[in-house]
């Protein structure tokens, strides 16, 4: 671990649920609902005042059965929301279908912060788009290679290389999601020994990308809100690991703990 773990962001008294910001969350598809409600209720549960979810009709209607918490907004008022979150949170489950919306927001977006995760990933692989420090990538080793025209093998043989390898290829910050996961910058580097198998479960990611969204709404800078949302993330899969076993922790299972990984961190801070 080269990189210090940073604070969580303070919590004002005075305050409201403009002041912990505002996450737009553009995600799902008519097979790949879930994700989009994992993605947006990890910001809220991560401490983001305000999710907004833009996706298709059907999506919309299924998550706001699972987290009435969450604001929704057509695809057609994407452009719209923009101008009015503090980050971005734009992939999962978005489907190649949706590939103009992604190249379009991502052209659009200015210097908004923004975390691309799962499909936006592999649009991105087949579109080159030069991003900017505001933008981190959360890859797993499949994702990355993709992003760099090579074998997994390749990626998994040296991930702090291929980490900064994508980094320096976009221009941006990476997440590269393995059991010891790697956030940089291309210089900087943070390496996550606090993980389990109980992570290995379809949704776990989602549950990550909304994480560090919701931390970098709360105006933590791009970079630290990934190495802190990477080890909450597994200090959550920690905890349910202890309650529920390796074996039987999910992605819904994470988010009812990462109020308990919150506490455990603040505890161990003693700020």
């Amino acid at each position: 671990m080269d990189y210090e773990l940073p604070k969580l962001p303070a919590r004002a008294e005075n305050s409201n649920k403009g002041t912990f910001g505002k996450v737009l969350n553009i995600a799902g598809s008519r097979y790949m609902r879930g994700c989009a409600y994992l993605c947006s209720y990890a910001s809220l549960k991560i401490g983001a005042g305000y999710s907004i979810l833009a996706s298709d009709d059907y999506v919309l209607d299924t998550v706001s059965k699972l987290a009435p918490e969450v604001v929704l907004t057509p695809c057609e008022k994407i452009f719209e929301a923009l101008s009015e979150v503090d980050v971005l949170a734009i992939g999962c489950g978005l489907t190649a279908a949706k590939r103009q919306i992604f190249i379009d927001v991502m052209k659009f977006k200015s210097d908004l912060p923004a975390v691309i995760d799962a499909d936006g990933l592999n649009i991105l692989a087949q579109n080159f788009i030069k991003l900017d420090k505001n933008v981190v990538l959360t890859p797993h080793p499949k994702e990355a290679s993709r992003l760099l025209k090579c074998s997994a093998d390749d990626i998994l043989n040296d991930v702090n290389s291929a980490s900064k390898e994508i980094a320096d290829k976009y221009n941006c910050n990476v997440v590269l999601k393995t059991h010891n996961t790697v956030v940089t910058d291309g210089e900087k580097f943070f390496v996550n020994n606090n993980a389990n198998s109980a992570l290995a479960k379809a949704g776990s990611g989602d549950v990550l990308c909304g994480m560090i969204a919701g931390l970098a709404a709360q105006k933590m800078n791009i970079f630290d809100a990934a190495v802190l949302g990477v080890y909450l993330h597994g200090t959550a899969g920690n905890l349910a690991r202890n309650d529920l076993s390796e074996y039987g922790v999910t992605a819904s299972d994470l988010l009812e703990y990462i109020p308990y990984a919150v506490k455990n961190y603040l505890t161990e801070k003693i700020y």
